[in-house]
């Protein structure tokens, strides 16, 4: 009796990870084996870079606050001590925004906490 395999599913997995290359250069976008490995060290990037992306905002954030801070004469860990002490709670996605987009409203609160 011959060996039943089935097809219908191992096309359905190929036709998955070939839509997934789709966009590549060259031979990952039509081999099934080059494809398969560029989709799978993609998906890799993609896991990583989901948990950098929250560094590298963070880091963005204290960049543009300790920017913000040092035109009204403190330093970033000066006003980050001062807010803490003050009892403001506010995050640093919003105070990048306020010192980047609303600089009076940034002004405020530094001046609040001088």
């Amino acid at each position: 009796m011959p060996r039943s395999v089935n097809v219908v599913a191992a096309r359905h997995r190929r036709k998955k990870v070939m839509k997934m290359a789709k966009g590549y250069f060259g031979r990952r976008k039509n081999v099934w084996t080059v494809a398969k490995n560029a989709v799978e060290k993609g998906l890799v990037y993609a896991y990583r870079d989901r948990k950098a992306k929250k560094r590298d905002f963070r880091a963005l954030w204290i960049q543009r606050i300790n920017a913000g801070a040092r035109e009204h004469g403190l330093s970033y860990s000066a006003l980050m001590g001062a807010l803490k002490k003050a009892n403001i709670d506010l995050n640093r996605k919003v105070l990048a925004d306020l010192a980047m987009n609303h600089p009076e409203a940034f002004k405020s609160i530094v001046d609040k906490v001088k």
